[in-house]
């Protein structure tokens, strides 16, 4: 599998997507989050965190205040707002080496994040909860993340088909509101609403989203689908996101969404040694 490249406006500079596999560091600023829910809850650790997933090569740090794991509650507008606006004014102006991504799907939420100096909206909803959303990414002139999570999917259909169907309806809200190609950017949305054999069916057959024409996020982390599958905690799951990562690096994938940022990159630096010449690494 040959990357595909793209390059996706941030400000004045651009995040530039191909063979080099991204990292997008996960921090959560809430009590429930079923990886690390409570562990970064004060700014302090939260900050912490940011600065050694920077050191261990993020290139993004996702930063949410909603658990979106399943039968979680919905939390507040305000209180999301006030978990995750302090930390990112707090890294914004200590001017550490990232791009900051805002992990939610309330408009507000995102609108108050950008101002805040947060430089990419990631929409769980993939744009079809609220359609502002995409009116937001507009008026800031930001790149969004449009995830897959459809609830009433019809599973009797062909999986691949029925995901390309629902980001077709995603990337219509986009294009009506005014938003261009190099500001999408898309996840497939592993753990969201599939079954075990979803989740090992959409990693097989990643490639096929290619079509699409957008780069493309994969966030398997520590999620159930390797849990389920080897009967194992979540402190024992680090093993299983590096092979999923692989797995999606070798099909294609642009962008990591991870925990456990340095491991994950050692090893898809090794994939992506064995894929490439040294002179094509750095594309």
């Amino acid at each position: 599998m040959t990357h595909k490249t793209f390059e996706i406006p941030i400000g004045n500079k651009s995040l530039k997507l191909g063979k080099k596999p991204i990292m997008m560091g996960i921090l959560n600023t809430t009590p429930d989050s079923f990886s690390d829910g409570g562990n970064f809850e004060q700014e302090k650790f939260a900050l912490e965190h940011a600065r050694s997933m920077i050191k261990g090569g993020a290139t993004i740090i996702d930063i949410g205040g909603e658990s979106t794991r399943p039968k979680a509650k919905e939390t507040p507008l305000q209180v999301e707002i006030d978990r995750v606006i302090p930390l990112i004014e707090k890294i914004s102006k200590e001017n550490l080496d990232c791009i900051i991504s805002i992990d939610t799907y309330k408009p507000l939420v995102a609108d108050q994040a950008i101002q805040s100096g947060a430089n990419i909206i990631n929409d769980v909803s993939g744009l079809q909860r609220e359609v502002e959303m995409a009116d937001i990414a507009k008026l800031h002139n930001v790149p969004i993340i449009i995830m897959h999570w459809d609830k009433n999917r019809n599973t009797s259909n062909d999986i691949i088909k029925e995901m390309k169907y629902y980001f077709e309806k995603s990337l219509n809200i986009a294009k009506k509101a005014g938003l261009r190609d190099n500001q999408i950017i898309l996840d497939p949305g592993f753990g969201f609403a599939k079954s075990l054999d979803d989740n090992y069916e959409i990693l097989n057959r990643f490639s096929e989203f290619h079509s699409l024409g957008y780069p493309l996020v994969c966030g398997t982390s520590n999620k159930s689908m390797i849990g389920n599958l080897l009967n194992i905690p979540i402190e024992e799951r680090l093993s299983g996101t590096i092979a999923s990562n692989i797995m999606a690096y070798i099909k294609g994938a642009h962008i990591f969404r991870i925990h456990a940022v340095k491991e994950n990159l050692q090893a898809l630096q090794i994939a992506k040694a064995t894929l490439y010449k040294q002179s094509e690494r750095s594309q």
